[in-house]
């Protein structure tokens, strides 16, 4: 049995010491891009003044002869340049892969101090997290990181969901979980070949009037991925650490790209993945509280005084739950108002003390 204090001591030597909270920054989208396409590179100063999240790819949708030019690719582009407060994560290979190894070995000692998570795909359970937890621990030592890098675990197998508890707290560094719908479909077995989103066969039927089944009677599309990322969000939450919900497939179909980002910003997540970018903006807009909440949200706070009791306003009950509720919304857009002035001027912080 490991004892809690020991959660919060370096497994290495020389390691920075572990963080006792996940910072919590803007992270409405994790923009993906190919560390080996130079046209790509090339916009990457464009693109971290665009996002929260700027994730040089070096797994899924990278070949495997391109592997080692992805990732020399991203050193590359992490020493040249200067990401201000965009985050810059990675997607290494999966741990049974020939790659893993020296891509986190040669990330870590090479780019450790700009890289802020490493997301680490097909999670399986705690024993995968502990093996990356020591691995990067030694490296950091080796390369004399003073911050310790976070780790985003990717849900892609059915055992990966049954552990999803165990998965978020076992290490200090856990940032948070994406979930990978397309891997985690392959592996239920599921009868889909979309790439996130919903699914026409996935419907209830209205019943029959007067029994006529024959008759009119409304369908609706139901959704595939409503379990999985409610149980995903309740496990962060449980552990103070983040959900974010994964791709959406259908680049050209921004309208229900938005509507599954906006099912999971309600549901808890605090972003997405954007595959292209034209989802840069669909996330953005998303996972920003709408204005109008806002300005509800400060006028139950301003309403309820101590938070304590309840009150009547605009003919609807609010208490001190209304008010949690709020504070929730609230602190999200402040802290987006930092970083992005027509959002402030939006929710009306401009001049205002944060």
């Amino acid at each position: 049995m490991r004892s809690p204090k020991d959660f919060f001591r370096p497994l290495a030597v020389g390691a920075p010491e572990p963080l006792r909270e996940i910072p919590v920054r803007p992270s409405r989208m994790i923009h993906f891009f190919d560390p080996s396409n130079e046209k790509m590179a090339a916009k990457v100063p464009q693109l971290a003044a665009k996002v929260d999240i700027l994730l040089g790819n070096l797994e899924d949708a990278i070949k495997a002869d391109n592997k080692e030019a992805a990732r020399h690719g991203l050193v590359k582009i992490a020493k040249a340049n200067d990401f201000g407060e965009t985050q810059l994560w990675t997607r290494v290979n999966s741990l049974e892969s020939p790659w893993f190894l020296d891509d986190v070995t040669t990330l870590v000692t090479e780019i450790g101090d700009k890289l802020d998570v490493i997301m680490v795909p097909k999670v399986e359970g705690a024993e995968d997290i502990h093996y990356v937890d020591r691995l990067l621990a030694q490296l950091e030592a080796k390369a004399g990181i003073q911050k310790p890098i976070m780790i985003n675990a990717l849900l892609e197998t059915a055992r990966g969901v049954v552990n999803v508890e165990e998965i978020c707290s076992a290490s200090p560094r856990m940032q948070g979980l994406s979930l990978g719908p397309a891997d985690l479909a392959a592996n239920r077995r599921m009868k889909t070949t979309r790439v996130g989103g919903g699914h026409p066969g996935y419907l209830v039927r209205q019943d029959p009037t007067d029994g006529n089944i024959e008759g009119e009677r409304p369908v609706y599309q139901q959704d595939l991925w409503h379990y999985t990322l409610a149980r995903m969000v309740d496990a962060c939450a449980a552990n103070g650490i983040l959900p974010f919900y994964g791709p959406f497939g259908d680049i050209k179909d921004v309208v229900a790209c938005e509507d599954q980002f906006r099912n999971a910003f309600l549901l808890g997540c605090v972003g997405a993945w954007s595959l292209h970018p034209v989802q840069i903006d669909i996330a953005k807009k998303v996972f920003s509280p709408d204005p109008e909440d806002v300005r509800h949200a400060l006028e139950v706070i301003e309403a309820m005084g101590d938070g304590t009791g309840a009150v009547m306003l605009n003919g609807k009950m609010e208490d001190d739950a209304s008010v949690k509720q709020c504070q929730v919304m609230v602190q999200l857009a402040r802290e987006l108002a930092e970083k992005d002035a027509d959002l402030a001027e939006a929710y009306g912080f401009a001049g205002k003390e944060a």
